[in-house]
């Protein structure tokens, strides 16, 4: 799972309550929508497709077919066997480039809308920084794998929520950032890498997946293994609203740029961001998405699996050309949540970044579920 998420300023998550151990997965109220059929579904109209892309985004949809093909669709929209056509379709190297975007879509899919349409997007990508698979001079900060430690389900009493069984016997929240950069991961075989620059990991984490540019010119890719359980604080919206950056400098180039020229307050300001990401080797296809698919530059968006079928494919008309167009949502992100909230995957390099560090787009955005779908939901 990569569950990646940018660094621009986005919607924050709800830190949890004070309490000893972390709380359950919140109940479904029906004034705060909690999946596109309670947020409301009504049919789109099927704007123009861009067809530069086309058979990247057939060949996405193929990939993410046996998932779709399996999974429970937690939007409420879909089930496992509607999307059989579909995949079998785009599974068939016969079909392969006798079909446009546009035909395809036509034939298999009805385009929905999910509560106002209204989108906003942001990008990520897959960076590249200094590292070293061991330690020593000049490469201080660990990459540490998931600790076994760390509990989805609390053993005393079934309830969900990370956490940790502490000395006393009790089950409480996981080791924050603070806590880890302190040392309480330390000294327990833990790291499968470290990092030249403390500020590039904290970026990377961020990302979710990455590369580590080896000393003897090899590459050691990493992906997401797992997350503390703690909030997501985006740092870029903590320094614009404390007046430390100014409207437009909060993008990645920016953040990167304060906390290099206030190396003690930046230190500080990262260690507010309580979330942290633990990762995992990479040695097949990558890097791979929620979906548990690679995820693919410029046609994978990360969407919330509550509002989006992953894998499922999606049309944006945003005010950033780049953003729009047709995507294929494989992924997720600890900041990507409710309706029509989108992180769009440029790949690796300085145009990645540089794109990705830099989006921010509104406008609308239409998914496509199979025909018949707004028949069984009763919607006309």
């Amino acid at each position: 799972m990569m569950l990646l998420a940018s660094c621009v300023p986005k919607p924050s998550v709800a830190p949890p309550g004070q309490a000893q151990r972390p709380s359950a997965t919140p109940t479904p109220s029906a004034t705060i929508p909690y999946n596109a059929v309670a947020a409301g579904v009504r049919p789109a109209a099927l704007p123009a497709i861009d067809e530069s892309r086309a058979q990247q985004v057939i060949d996405a949809f193929r990939t993410s077919c046996p998932q779709l093909l399996k999974r429970t669709d937690a939007t409420g929209m879909t089930q496992p066997a509607d999307w059989s056509a579909a995949c079998a379709f785009a599974s068939d190297p016969a079909n392969r480039g006798t079909i446009s975007l546009s035909g395809f879509i036509q034939r298999f899919f009805e385009p929905v809308q999910v509560g106002s349409g209204e989108a906003f997007a942001t990008g990520y990508f897959e960076p590249q920084i200094r590292g070293s698979r061991t330690p020593g001079p000049g490469y201080p900060a660990p990459v540490y794998a998931k600790p076994p430690d760390l509990l989805e389900t609390n053993p005393l009493t079934g309830e969900k929520g990370r956490g940790r069984i502490d000395e006393r016997g009790a089950y409480v929240l996981y080791y924050d950032r603070g806590a880890i950069y302190d040392g309480a991961l330390a000294n327990r075989g833990l790291e499968i890498g470290w990092a030249a620059d403390p500020i590039e990991l904290f970026f990377l984490q961020i990302q979710g997946s990455g590369r580590l540019l080896l000393p003897d010119g090899g590459v050691m890719r990493i992906g997401y293994a797992g997350q503390n359980g703690r909030e997501y604080v985006a740092i870029g919206r903590t320094l614009r609203e404390r007046g430390l950056l100014q409207p437009g400098q909060a993008n990645m180039q920016g953040i990167i740029a304060w906390l290099r020229a206030n190396p003690e307050e930046g230190r500080a300001i990262m260690r507010e961001n309580k979330s942290y990401i633990f990762f995992r080797e990479l040695t097949g296809p990558g890097p791979l998405g929620a979906l548990g698919v690679p995820v693919s530059p410029r046609v994978t968006v990360a969407a919330d699996p509550a509002f989006v079928p992953l894998g499922a494919m999606v049309l944006l008309a945003m005010d950033r050309p780049e953003a729009s167009g047709p995507w294929v949502a494989q992924d997720t992100g600890g900041a990507i949540k409710g309706t029509n909230r989108f992180d769009t995957f440029w790949g690796a390099g300085e145009d990645a970044a540089r794109i990705a560090g830099g989006m921010q787009a509104g406008g609308s955005a239409v998914v496509l579920v199979p025909r018949g779908t707004l028949a069984r939901l009763g919607v006309r």
